[in-house]
């Protein structure tokens, strides 16, 4: 068995490694002449625990390499960014041209493969460009949609113990999906039509929206109201049918602040409350903002100076290095852009280097804040002390929540 992974990403690479691993020979695909090269020195371009080791070991047993273009196999995975563009519309130039990529190298009796997060109708609408371009193939190539479920810090153990859902076009392509998937999952293979599996990606993340936007509201309400979320929060989840997440500074990551306006977008009447979620997580990251512009106006009152403010964690989420729809940097940007005249010092532990901004240590910058904002919950962070000097914290993702 061969396949080919069109993507090299925070999804493709790891999966691309796991089924390399198991057995099959693997050409890993990226337009990124960088990423390629770190593959094929078996150097990782990402940060994610033990993913290092297993690139090491499929690549020095010739199991993977990395290449600019598709080459013929017998499966290939379409493992591609599905952004949004103006008006919140899902942007599927990146699948469609993986797929055209690979139309030229597919012959009888392939697997064809789309992993990216997509739209309701995707793998059909794919299925049609490669009908299109090479008729010869209508019923001689499997085609199905089987979105990935990992959680970024532990994706090696979830792409092998996670249920995964499969939605072929027609039966056959169900089967021999669930044969290719069945080589490296050991969780169950559950088998749909693509637009019920494309469907059940999208749902899985809008309900996870919708639940971090409950508590989201709850610190807003809270905070006007003179009550710790924090503390609210664990009283209220001692109820046995409770169950309310943590609140934080938006939401952020590939999927769930992108997935349900792929939704909203193509039913807006009917999804209410997904857009309404969607709404109120983007307005925790503005309420953030203001939040620290006032608190920089209030010290610099009360001092006749401008103050140093740490915007600490540029990550969408803690212990990670992935900066996607982060409202950390959302957040960080708008102070930035603020022109308060405040010294701002960036912290983000997981990242050597920024494009625009010069970053600092996180001890560093923290011992040096007169207003510390708490933007994502590093473990790091934790080791801190809020009480050690007497500088303004302003903690929206529970950093110090068991400090007293």
């Amino acid at each position: 068995m061969k396949a080919c992974f069109i993507g090299l990403g925070y999804i493709g690479l790891p999966t691309a490694i796991i089924a390399a691993d198991s057995g099959v020979e693997v050409v890993g695909v990226d337009v990124n002449a960088k990423v390629v090269e770190k593959v094929n020195k078996a150097e990782l371009h990402i940060i994610e625990p033990g993913l290092d080791i297993l690139l090491k070991k499929v690549v020095d047993s010739g199991r993977l390499r990395a290449s600019s273009r598709p080459e013929t196999a017998d499966a290939f995975f379409i493992v591609v960014p599905t952004p949004f563009g103006e008006g919140h519309e899902p942007d599927l130039s990146y699948v469609e041209s993986a797929t055209r990529s690979v139309i030229p190298v597919l012959k009888q009796g392939d697997l064809f493969v789309i992993e990216s997060t997509s739209p309701v109708g995707t793998t059909e609408m794919m299925a049609d460009i490669i009908y299109a371009e090479r008729p010869e193939l209508r019923g001689q190539i499997s085609i199905a949609y089987c979105p990935e479920r990992v959680l970024p810090g532990n994706i090696i153990y979830e792409l092998v113990h996670n249920d995964r859902v499969i939605g072929g076009i027609d039966s056959e392509s169900v089967a021999k999906a669930k044969d290719f998937y069945s080589r490296f999952v050991t969780g169950e293979l559950f088998s749909t039509n693509s637009r019920t599996a494309e469907m059940c990606k999208l749902t899985e993340n809008s309900s996870r929206d919708v639940q971090i936007a409950f508590a989201n509201e709850l610190s807003l309400i809270c905070d006007k109201a003179g009550i710790n979320v924090w503390e609210l929060i664990r009283l209220a989840n001692r109820h046995p049918r409770v169950n309310i997440l943590r609140p934080g500074a938006g939401v952020g990551g590939h999927c769930i602040a992108v997935d349900p306006y792929f939704i909203v977008s193509a039913y807006p009447e009917e999804s209410k409350i997904i857009a309404g979620a969607r709404a109120v997580n983007n307005y925790k990251s503005e309420w953030c903002v203001e939040k620290v512009v006032n608190a920089i106006l209030r010290f610099e009152l009360a001092n006749s100076r401008k103050p140093v403010v740490a915007l600490m964690g540029l990550a969408f989420k803690p212990d990670i290095d992935d900066l996607r729809e982060s409202p950390a940097l959302r957040i960080a940007d708008a102070i930035v852009g603020a022109g308060t005249g405040a010294e701002i010092l960036l912290v983000e532990p997981n990242i050597k280097d920024h494009p625009r901004y010069v970053l600092t240590d996180f001890r560093e910058a923290f011992d040096k804040a007169d207003i510390a904002v708490m933007l994502t919950a590093h473990s790091c962070f934790r080791d801190l002390d809020k009480e050690c000097r007497h500088c303004d914290v302003l903690d929206f993702c529970g950093v110090f929540e068991g400090q007293k």
